[in-house]
């Protein structure tokens, strides 16, 4: 008989383990995009920054494509976002773009999130993601209908030897099957967030200075200062952005 008790208990803490869990509501999470430069508020155009090889640079565009948007429980258990609603441009111009909201979250508990740096070469051609097409090209992150997304739109310009004003340019993509720069990023939250019938933030921050100075290696721009469709420095660039974000 102790052995029946024992047994009918568990079951029922197992059943009631699960019910609390259904209790938990669907909520919001909006995910808080901070453009930095080594923990600075990115300020475009006006402010002068320096990167490791000594060299000035002010910003004045910065955009990026984030995608594939998954929540991770603490149990392991995984939210993701769905195809249709998990691609977005963050443009730094646009306060609006920085905040991206993702309704009816799974009610449990969240400690983790990873999402992906542009689209991954499963949804090429570019009819894959239909309705992030007019997205793109509005925004200026299509190269064309066949070369494909540009992931980052990084410009602006710094000083050398002989110009206090010389532009540089990098817009780094995935081109064929040969060239893949798409990014997964797995982050620890800074502080579990409990989804339930309300809204949370997520901050996450992205430290544009780690473009140049982090990841598979740093670079001048002296050395290169328009990176494209570049074999050499557009895999450099994509990893050092891998390392880039963090959360707050």
């Amino acid at each position: 008989m102790k052995k029946i008790f024992l047994l009918t208990f568990a079951v029922a803490a197992l059943i009631s383990c699960k019910s609390d869990d259904n209790q938990a509501a669907p909520g919001e999470v909006n995910l808080v995009f901070k453009n930095q430069v080594a923990g600075n508020d990115l300020i475009l155009s006006s402010q002068t920054y320096t990167n490791a090889s000594g060299e000035s640079y002010r910003v004045n565009e910065l955009k990026y494509i984030i995608s594939d948007i998954v929540l991770i429980g603490s149990n392991g258990q995984e939210f993701v976002v769905p195809q249709s609603e998990s691609y977005f441009v963050v443009n730094e111009a646009d306060n609006g773009s920085k905040t991206l909201s993702i309704p009816e979250v799974e009610g449990r508990k969240y400690s983790k999130i990873r999402f992906g740096f542009g689209v991954d070469q499963s949804n090429y051609p570019l009819n894959g993601v239909n309705n992030f097409i007019p997205t793109a090209e509005e925004t200026g992150m299509l190269w064309s209908w066949s070369a494909g997304y540009k992931f980052i739109k990084f410009e602006g310009d710094y000083d050398t030897d002989t110009s206090t004003d010389a532009p540089f340019i990098i817009h780094v993509g995935s081109h064929g099957t040969t060239l893949d720069n798409y990014k997964t990023i797995e982050l620890d939250l800074s502080t579990d967030i409990s989804v339930n019938d309300n809204t949370n933030n997520v901050n996450l921050i992205f430290d544009v200075a780690r473009v140049f100075d982090a990841g598979l290696q740093s670079f001048s721009l002296q050395e290169k200062d328009d990176i494209q469709v570049d074999p050499v420095y557009a895999p450099i660039i994509a990893s050092n952005i891998s390392t880039a974000f963090s959360t707050e």
